[in-house]
């Protein structure tokens, strides 16, 4: 048994267009959107009335989807937890990008929470860390060649 990629990450939201926007903004593109519910849907993720829209993202070569996910029911009583870069469990989404400079700046410009100014790590990469919308946490990373 090999396993073969990584096929998606699923990430949950409460504002499906305000996230929608961001990752279209970032520069990813829309793939699908559709909505599910019922009993395979609620088997599938251990819910009960399960009620879902979701929109499919990924980058124009296709190698990499997102999946939003609203869950219309049941929804989630905590409401939203703004994580912090140290908050165990999976924590962000790394993107590596063309021009770090230029897309911090036009993420910076749609008023984007930047967590630091670009970082040089060694010679192999630039890095910077921001948060999207409900607490997304993204690394962007440009390869230094």
């Amino acid at each position: 048994m090999n396993i073969q990629r990584i096929d998606h990450v699923g990430v949950i939201v409460n504002d499906l267009s305000a996230a929608k926007e961001f990752f279209l903004d970032f520069g990813l593109e829309v793939k699908g959107e559709w909505e599910m519910e019922g009993e395979l849907m609620g088997y599938a993720v251990g819910l009960n009335d399960v009620k879902v829209a979701c929109v499919g993202l990924g980058t124009p070569d296709g190698q990499t989807w997102i999946e939003l996910i609203k869950f219309y029911s049941p929804s989630d009583e905590k409401d939203i937890q703004q994580p912090f870069a140290n908050t165990l469990g999976i924590r962000h989404i790394a993107f590596t990008v063309e021009d770090i400079e230029a897309v911090v700046a036009k993420l910076k410009k749609k008023g984007t929470e930047i967590f630091s100014e670009i970082q040089q790590y060694e010679e192999s990469y630039k890095l910077c860390y921001v948060r999207g919308p409900e607490g997304i946490i993204l690394e962007l990373a440009e390869e230094i060649k």
